[in-house]
């Protein structure tokens, strides 16, 4: 290793780097607390704590709580695209396709994301300034979601039917997402039949396969 090797000093990061990084901290940190302890139990004291970060820099990035919290599922929604994105290239093509991507679907429901946004919803019936700003966030959310459809269905997406499906789809692991939030993953009995959430997701996708029966056919063909 050469003298100048040995002596040479890390680069020092620029502020506009620094200001990403600590937004990071107090975004991923709100995440944090938003499923530990609920929204009402998010306060900016414990997000500053687990964060890591002074309280002046977390007023200076979001100034109210409401800000803070919406901000911090926009985060959490980029990095859950990304990665949905990155798996949705491993997909098998053909008959196989359908199944494979209501899967992965189903698995973002199953995340911190969607019980996050549960948290927020419900806290929002009561308060203005956290609707207020979730609207817009639910609406950017929505359109995220329909373009990893596409990406997620391929060919199937080109259906004339794929949008009323893929709604339907959406619908239904809305449901049995919000029906296994008081279990979280203890696997017990969702039904009175004693069903747990794996056997009626199996059943739910059964049935939503149906739905996404054929690709659209190749432009030229005839019908």
């Amino acid at each position: 290793m050469s003298p100048a090797t040995s002596t040479s000093k890390p680069r020092r990061r620029t502020q506009a780097e620094r200001r990403a990084a600590t937004r990071a901290l107090l975004l991923d940190a709100t995440i944090d607390c938003l499923i530990d302890y609920g929204y009402n139990g998010v306060t900016t004291t414990r997000v500053v704590e687990r964060a890591g970060v002074s309280r002046g820099a977390q007023v200076h990035h979001f100034p109210t709580k409401a800000i803070l919290v919406s901000e911090a599922m926009v985060h959490l929604a980029d990095r859950r695209s990304a990665d949905l994105e990155r798996q949705a290239e491993q997909l098998p093509r053909g008959k196989k396709r359908p199944a494979a991507a209501l899967d992965l679907l189903w698995a973002s429901h199953r995340g911190p994301l969607f019980e996050a946004a549960m948290e927020l919803w419900v806290a929002a019936r009561t308060d203005d300034e956290l609707r207020e700003r979730l609207v817009p966030v639910e609406l950017q959310l929505a359109r995220r979601t329909w373009e990893l459809c596409r990406a997620l269905f391929g060919d199937y997406a080109k259906a004339k039917t794929f949008p009323a499906s893929v709604e339907v789809a959406l619908a239904s692991m809305q449901g049995l997402a919000v029906l296994a939030l008081p279990m979280r993953d203890d696997g017990g009995a969702l039904t009175g039949e004693g069903q747990t959430l794996d056997q009626l997701w199996r059943a739910c996708r059964k049935r939503l396969l149906v739905l996404f029966d054929e690709p659209a056919p190749p432009k030229g063909a005839r019908g």
